[in-house]
């Protein structure tokens, strides 16, 4: 497939100013020329073009006109893909970008396949798996911390890391091979303390690097918050404030919110949709009884919940059994119209943790905010941590070279056959490789390049 030249739209459909269309391969040029007409009929052909110059003219059809063009033309190795690429830039309406595109595709490239371009630039080893990942990281960037950690791994850091533990394991079963093909020498005692060492700091490595999962899904994926509470508590209130604008309909009446409301906001660095609920109360109405079930359903979904209460009203049984329901959960309760007289405090809520805010004039807010960070990612955010936030597939291979590693070092303490460590220790380089892409299968990588969009 690498002998066959692609094309595809490199920018969001729909209409804007520009639109890009990305032609890479070994024909790309010649596709480019069968396409492009220069102005007044001036012989500038792209074939003669020197590499990384833009030119003005037209896309032409069967001697139609179909867009005023400029064209880019990259040549190999210089480009994403180490291939000639050919960018057209053209008029970003819906139909005159698919028509420059179906014009590409008749003049003898193929439609790209999903991150097609990317894929081949990891092929073409331009650039590793946890670089091609990062590409798709940086395109749906929610935040800036995640945007700083996708620039961080597409920048390498990541895999300097895991080529050098890498190596050390390789190291090791260097050593163990070539005691086995001599098997009447025994490995030396001070080589033996070596080897151990080397196994026992890349098993720490594996740890630093696992310890960073959670935290990089954080990042990358943010979490879900679910506001319950019982009608007219405050949580359309609440969620408008959160988010710094109006998004929910709020009034005086009770159960004015019937459906779950999903928002996103960027809170301390993280990205977290929240979700309105409709009230949580029995109820005969068939309306409100859907949205009580919606309600919990999100409920389930959450990975934290916002318990708003109405502290300007005393506690009832109801308030004690919602709070013994959430009791087990990862909640914070919210003590709503802290402007308000207090008939319900922090002691009313049984140890959990409480916040006291202020939804009609905004106190507590920011604290909020900092629970809400702490209640998912209690420390600092330094600049070390992004350069090597692993993703779960990364999580998956180091657990597998983890256990690996740990089984080859209780072999070599107990004396065991060196052959049956060097299969464990196989396992582990194969596994650590797995994650930059220097052990792989055509199945790991139709499974990752799928996620990418169409054109990168």
């Amino acid at each position: 497939m690498l002998d066959d030249t692609i094309a595809a739209i490199a920018t969001p459909l729909g209409q804007g100013g520009l639109a890009i269309i990305r032609i890479s391969g070994e024909n790309a040029v010649t596709v480019g020329d069968a396409v492009f007409r220069p102005p007044n009929g001036v012989d500038d052909h792209l074939a003669k073009a020197n590499s990384h110059t833009i030119h003005y003219g037209h896309i032409v059809r069967e001697s139609q006109r179909i867009d005023e063009v400029m064209v880019s033309v990259m040549r190999a190795p210089a480009t994403f893909t180490r291939e000639d690429i050919v960018e057209i830039n053209c008029h970003g309406g819906m139909q005159s970008t698919r028509a420059v595109l179906d014009t590409v595709l008749g003049a003898g490239a193929r439609l790209a396949l999903p991150g097609e371009f990317t894929k081949r630039a990891f092929l073409h080893g331009r650039i590793d798996l946890t670089q091609a990942e990062a590409v798709a990281d940086l395109i749906h960037a929610r935040t800036d911390l995640a945007l700083n950690a996708a620039n961080e791994q597409l920048a390498g850091k990541l895999s300097q890391r895991i080529n050098q533990l890498r190596d050390d394991t390789m190291h090791v079963l260097a050593h163990v091979e070539a005691h086995i093909d001599f098997p009447d020498e025994d490995i030396e005692p001070d080589t033996m303390d070596g080897l151990l060492k080397r196994l026992e700091s890349s098993e720490t490595f594996i740890d630093q690097l696992l310890a960073t999962a959670n935290e990089g899904q954080l990042v990358r994926k943010g979490i879900r918050v679910a506001i319950v509470g019982r009608p007219n508590a405050g949580k359309s209130s609440l969620l408008n404030q959160l988010l710094g604008h109006d998004r929910a309909i709020v009034s005086d009446i009770a159960g004015t919110t019937r459906d779950t409301i999903s928002e996103e906001a960027q809170i301390r660095g993280i990205p977290v949709v929240f979700v309105d609920t409709a009230g949580l109360q029995e109820t005969e109405d068939v309306v409100e009884q859907e949205g009580v079930r919606r309600s919990r359903a999100s409920l389930g979904q959450a990975d934290l919940v916002l318990h708003v209460l109405d502290a300007s009203e005393p506690p009832t049984p109801d308030t004690e059994a919602r709070l013994a329901e959430l009791a087990e959960r990862n909640c914070i309760v919210v003590l709503n119209k802290s402007d308000l007289p207090a008939r319900l405090d922090q002691a009313d809520t049984h140890g959990g943790q409480a916040v006291p805010v202020s939804c009609l004039n905004g106190d507590g807010i920011e604290e909020l905010k900092d629970a809400i960070r702490a209640s998912v990612w209690d420390g600092e955010i330094t600049s070390e941590m992004l350069e090597v936030m692993v993703n779960s597939r990364h999580q998956e291979a180091l657990n597998r070279a983890k256990t690996a590693l740990q089984t080859a070092l209780g072999q070599l303490r107990e004396g065991a056959v060196l052959d049956l460590v060097a299969v464990d220790l196989r396992i582990a380089t194969n596994a650590i490789g797995e994650i930059v892409g220097k052990t792989t299968t055509e199945d790991l990588l139709d499974s990752i390049f799928s996620t990418f969009c169409i054109g990168k």
